[in-house]
């Protein structure tokens, strides 16, 4: 397993400074201590010679790997993080973490779990399975594992490829609901400024760029961003965070007419001042709908029925082909994307209702990016 360079380490473990450890005879019980010191002052992983350059020894590496302080990962590599952790299963594998689940361990929208993704380098050889070092690995997919076979160690640590990779990974190998989550998570939490989600941009495809016509920073939660996304695949102008009494915002505003605040599994707290803000809608002349989190994952497709009914019953003669933005209109775009219901489809380069995009600018919120200086 090849060491890409050191960065800034992002899982939260106790740390010392990594000073030169003397291997005087205190006994087993401060040789276990110190390794654990050591691996913690690494960041939780580390390769042997990082822990010889510490001056650990064979003994003390074996000691605290017999008391269970320390797990060995795979061959020379060892570890204080839990042996169930994505983190160290992907060292097992002998490589790092990768795509969603690199996005994943830095907190991102994730709806599923899913397969384990390791960046590996070109050169790896004898990869072993994830829940066992002593078994080799042998059909990837079988075992839950996406191999990455590109990683430049450029960026990122010894836990995960950086960033940047991630999201260039997510777009071109997930779904298409999935990446614009990823980067709607990205702009919203400031894990990306506005040059490095212009770097991930650059790194794309040309005919994968068009998916920042479809990312909004504005959302809130991964159900905004896939309520907003589901519902502009099927034609409906959606607008985020549309302001409502003095002060407070809409969720999502479908059509001018349909408040959706998704809720997702509901908080007592907020039960008074909730239902204050549905007055407000509805003295706004909207329609307030509040799915939670089982609705949208499990029943959209009742929820599309209750938001059609809705903007019916205040808007005779609608239908979502004569909204004035459907998609079915717009220009497509030349990629072909898969989306979460396995279908692969191309996809309008916009969405309905927009004609441009919007970029995040930390000082004043969501502007045109033609407005950043």
């Amino acid at each position: 397993m090849a060491i890409p360079p050191q960065h800034t380490l992002r899982r939260e473990l106790p740390r010392v400074e990594p000073v030169l450890f003397s291997a005087w005879s205190g006994g087993d019980s401060w040789w276990v201590q110190s390794v654990v010191e050591m691996v913690n002052s690494l960041g939780g992983l580390a390769q042997k010679q990082m822990l010889v350059a510490l001056g650990a020894t064979d003994r003390m590496l074996t000691s605290a790997v017999r008391t269970g302080s320390v797990h060995r990962a795979r061959q020379g590599w060892y570890s204080v993080i839990p042996e169930s952790d994505p983190v160290l299963r992907a060292a097992r594998v002998g490589g790092r973490l990768a795509g969603l689940s690199a996005l994943r361990f830095r907190g991102a929208w994730v709806w599923d779990d899913g397969p384990l993704h390791v960046a590996i380098p070109r050169n790896a050889s004898r990869l072993r399975n994830q829940w066992n070092r002593f078994t080799l690995m042998r059909q990837a997919a079988a075992e839950g594992v996406v191999l990455h076979w590109d990683d430049s160690l450029d960026g990122g640590d010894l836990h995960s490829v950086d960033i940047t990779s991630a999201l260039v990974e997510v777009v071109l190998d997930e779904p298409f609901e999935t990446a614009v989550v990823a980067l709607d998570w990205a702009l919203r939490t400031g894990a990306l400024d506005r040059i490095v989600y212009e770097e991930v941009m650059l790194a794309l495809p040309a005919e994968a760029r068009m998916i920042r016509n479809w990312v909004d920073g504005r959302s809130d939660s991964i159900l905004e961003s896939i309520c907003r996304t589901w519902l502009q695949l099927r034609g409906f102008r959606v607008t985020s965070q549309v302001p409502v009494g003095d002060l407070e915002s809409i969720d999502l505003v479908v059509e001018d007419v349909v408040a959706l605040e998704t809720d997702g599994r509901g908080h007592a707290e907020r039960f008074e001042r909730d239902r204050r803000k549905d007055v407000s809608i509805t003295i706004e002349n909207r329609h307030p709908l509040r799915p939670t989190y089982s609705m949208v994952r499990l029943e959209f497709d009742r929820l599309v029925q209750a938001i059609e009914a809705a903007i019916r019953a205040r808007t005779p003669g609608w239908s979502v082909e004569n909204s004035g933005g459907s998609a079915s209109r717009a220009a497509l775009g030349r990629r072909n994307w898969r989306l979460m219901d396995g279908t692969v489809t191309r996809i309008p380069e916009f969405p309905p209702g927009r004609g441009g995009w919007v970029g995040l600018d930390a000082r004043r919120g969501w502007s045109s990016p033609d407005e950043w200086e």
